[in-house]
């Protein structure tokens, strides 16, 4: 029946299901998964941040109040490519945000390219 169902379809419908089956497959992959939600954490903080603050239920004029600084400022923090957060400026926002959110930083050591072991010195 599935064979008879595909033959119908249009080839870009055909299309996007072959690419929602290979997403899916690539998602139940653990150690994809893992990777995955690393490099979009990195990338993404700004968005990590405005969902955080709407999820509080707070407009950036509320956040800024709580922080005392200006709506700009939030908005600054919260654009798009936006590199220079400091652990001070990312420990306060989250504060602000209430007790429901924490903020996480995790620091690791990158194995060798090489794929071996990692050398540890004293």
């Amino acid at each position: 029946m599935t064979a008879q169902i595909e033959k119908t379809k249009t080839p870009t419908a055909q299309g996007q299901a072959s690419y929602e089956r290979w997403r899916e497959e690539l998602r139940a992959d653990p150690a994809y998964r893992a990777i995955y939600e690393e490099e979009a954490a990195k990338s993404e903080l700004w968005l990590q941040l405005v969902e955080a603050r709407q999820a509080a239920g707070l407009t950036q004029a509320e956040l800024a109040k709580r922080l005392g600084v200006s709506q700009a400022q939030v908005a600054r923090i919260e654009k798009r490519g936006y590199d220079a957060y400091t652990l001070t400026s990312l420990r306060r926002y989250v504060q602000a945000l209430g007790e429901d959110f924490t903020l996480e930083v995790r620091v690791r050591q990158r194995a060798p390219e090489h794929g071996g072991p990692v050398p540890v010195t004293s």
